[in-house]
């Protein structure tokens, strides 16, 4: 039996569709291998039988290769998805040498750089697909200031790089809104009056509500002194402290679930899943290590979607769907 429930929980999958690679050498930039795409068409009418509306980021190794634009297409034609534009510096033209760790983060880059590569994403797009992509998302995540303003100038509507509790050597999304939020160009970590871009991110968060605390106490005990305790492999193993993904690729499908609960307790109206177009390959680069990700990635959104299906009505948005239905509900809660 269903929740009641004042109005639907919005629920979204976002693909980030892309080339697969070693990750042990270097980073691909001609002719990148897109073999996964080949995956989608079967992928997606599962997808679809769940009544899930996918969001597909694409980036430029998949929309410049004439196969896999091509199997794009068959998919855009069933009219139950959308197409937007994930930026993957090293495999997306103009190139400025080859790319490294630092490189292959698009906030690292000069601003006439991401300017030039977003430009030739969004043409490559548009000329396969017919599509003036309205969202999307950094390669590696991550958004500052200089890339949200490209994007607003773009035409881009809804972005969804920031990342919830994570930070590296390269950016950090820490301190970020874990709900939809409108960000400050100026500033895309905090709240603001503009109207042009909205930000979208995906659900993360802990097995305990004060997600910001346990994210203090996490982060403190992964670096040293403090991680030579150990504490955050036994508290993931005791259970006591676990920082889980809406992914498919990182956390089981209990974990998954124990997430969408404690979020919808918090009154979350968004759950944001997310995922690799790659990771339905097996291969050594896969998380879910290199046997049957296609069947078990396959399995384990059942399971979440089927499983909430029975408790809650949930309403299977696109990104862009879900940003005005989202924005709707803010305009009428506060009229």
């Amino acid at each position: 039996m269903q929740q009641s429930k004042s109005k639907p929980i919005i629920f979204i999958l976002s693909i980030d569709t892309e080339e697969e690679w070693d990750w042990s050498g270097a980073f691909p930039q001609h002719n990148a291998d897109v073999n996964n795409v080949a995956l989608l068409p079967s992928f997606h009418k599962h997808l679809a039988a769940l009544g899930l509306r996918p969001t597909y980021l694409v980036d430029y190794a998949v929309a410049d290769c004439p196969t896999a634009a091509s199997t794009m297409r068959e998919i855009i034609a069933k009219e139950n998805c959308e197409i937007g534009a994930h930026l993957h510096p090293w495999c997306n033209p103009p190139y400025f040498g080859p790319a490294t760790d630092e490189s292959s983060h698009v906030v690292n880059l000069p601003k006439e750089h991401v300017s030039q590569k977003l430009n030739v994403l969004m043409q490559r797009i548009e000329e396969q697909f017919s599509i003036k992509a309205k969202s999307f998302r950094t390669g590696r995540w991550g958004i500052d200031s200089t890339v949200i303003k490209l994007l607003a100038e773009a035409g881009i509507t809804v972005d969804s790089s920031v990342y919830p509790f994570y930070s590296n050597d390269y950016f950090s999304c820490i301190g970020a809104p874990s709900l939809p939020y409108w960000p400050d160009l100026a500033s895309p970590l905090e709240t603001s009056s503009q109207r042009d871009l909205f930000e979208l991110p995906v659900t993360v968060g802990f097995n305990r509500p004060n997600f910001s605390m346990w994210n203090d106490i996490h982060s403190k005990f992964a670096t040293p002194p403090y991680s030579w305790t150990r504490f955050n492999g036994i508290a993931w193993h005791t259970n006591f402290l676990r920082k889980q993904y809406l992914c498919p690729e990182l956390s089981a499908p209990k974990d998954m679930l124990s997430l969408c609960e404690t979020v919808i307790n918090k009154d979350y109206p968004v759950l944001h899943m997310y995922m690799h177009s790659s990771s339905l390959l097996d291969n050594n680069n896969s998380l879910l290590g290199n046997r049957n990700a296609y069947e078990f990635i396959c399995e384990s959104i059942s399971e979440v979607v089927k499983t909430l299906s029975e408790k809650y009505e949930l309403d299977f948005c696109t990104l862009s769907e879900a940003a005005i239905k989202l924005q709707q509900q803010t305009e009428q809660e506060n009229t």
